[in-house]
């Protein structure tokens, strides 16, 4: 693939509805949600969101050609608009590399190109490494790896760099529990009582909302505040923390050689301060065929100028691989 191909296009696709969508039963408690728009004669392409939790909106279906794209957007297990909301049992990563291939298998889909940011590229890498034959194509954003040190990062020292959002992150539980912020946290989210998890799930989520770009945006944090995305996100976020971090054995950049041979695009926020640069650059050093894009005044939101310029541009381009 020409690495320095021109940008036949400089943002998003004006905003189009489903032409199909339904409810596809997982297991005895996990209902998921799926949609499809664009060509449904199309190239297939699967939009995986972030979070873990924070589910998919309508903007999501925007970054693909709806005339050339079959496009097909979902809720995660316990996300967005998938039963039971926040729900943490049997929520885990095989769970949900499960739950794709149900879905690809539910459309009578054979192969299909993946698209995912922040935990999404996570997912994209776990689903791609597991199923390599199913994956045409890889466009990912926001790298994060589920490693300890990331978690680390997001609970502590992302305050390097925004302590005032930080002070109310770590100001929302008693000072003798700041020492296990996940612990404190996890605790209150998991709570029956929506006085008490609630509550918790705005302080995690607008944490997470106010540094995730480069410049404030009172949108971004308002959208992160909003109780469907604020409680899936927060949930299910500190649960995988806690419980979902990728073993050594599982490492997604160790395991790359598996999808050495399928196309893919690394974009990647210079300034982003939810997943760092450095697990970016770690990947493209490990998959050199892959196109790696630095976009150099941009922060983790794929709703950023320079991202969102830089992704459709990615699946532009996918367009054209054989």
């Amino acid at each position: 693939m020409d690495r320095n191909p021109p940008l036949a296009r400089q943002d998003l696709y004006p905003p189009i509805e489903p032409y199909a969508s339904g409810m596809l039963r997982l297991d005895a408690l996990h209902t998921m949600y799926w949609e499809q728009s664009g060509n449904p004669h199309g190239a297939p392409v699967v939009f995986l969101h972030g979070g873990p939790g924070a589910g998919s909106t309508a903007t999501h279906r925007r970054f693909f050609d709806p005339g050339h794209y079959r496009i097909v957007v979902y809720d995660q297990r316990g996300a967005g608009r998938s039963t039971p909301l926040g729900s943490l049992e049997d929520n885990n990563t095989p769970a949900l590399i499960g739950d794709i291939e149900a879905l690809r298998q539910h459309l009578g889909i054979d192969g299909w190109a993946v698209f995912g940011g922040s935990w999404g590229s996570t997912l994209a890498l776990a689903y791609a490494e597991a199923h390599p034959e199913r994956t045409l194509g890889l466009v990912l954003r926001g790298i994060f790896l589920c490693r300890q040190n990331e978690i680390d990062w997001f609970l502590y020292g992302m305050r390097t760099v925004f302590p005032e959002a930080w002070r109310n992150f770590a100001g929302f539980v008693p000072e003798a529990e700041r020492n296990d912020l996940l612990s404190a946290y996890f605790r209150r989210l998991t709570d029956s009582n929506p006085a008490i998890h609630m509550p918790a799930a705005r302080a995690w989520s607008t944490y997470e909302g106010a540094c995730s770009t480069l410049l404030p945006s009172p949108d971004t944090v308002a959208a992160f505040g909003e109780d469907r995305m604020a409680l899936g996100l927060a949930r299910i976020e500190a649960h995988y923390f806690r419980s979902n971090v990728i073993r050594p054995a599982e490492d997604l950049v160790a395991r790359v050689g598996r999808i050495r041979h399928i196309p893919g695009t690394i974009v990647q926020g210079r300034y982003d301060m939810v997943c760092p640069i450095v697990s970016a650059d770690e990947l493209a050093r490990a998959w050199p065929a892959a196109e790696y894009v630095v976009v150099p005044d941009a922060g983790h939101s794929a709703m950023e100028p320079g991202i969102r310029v830089q992704l459709v541009g990615a699946t532009e381009r996918m367009k054209y691989l054989r």
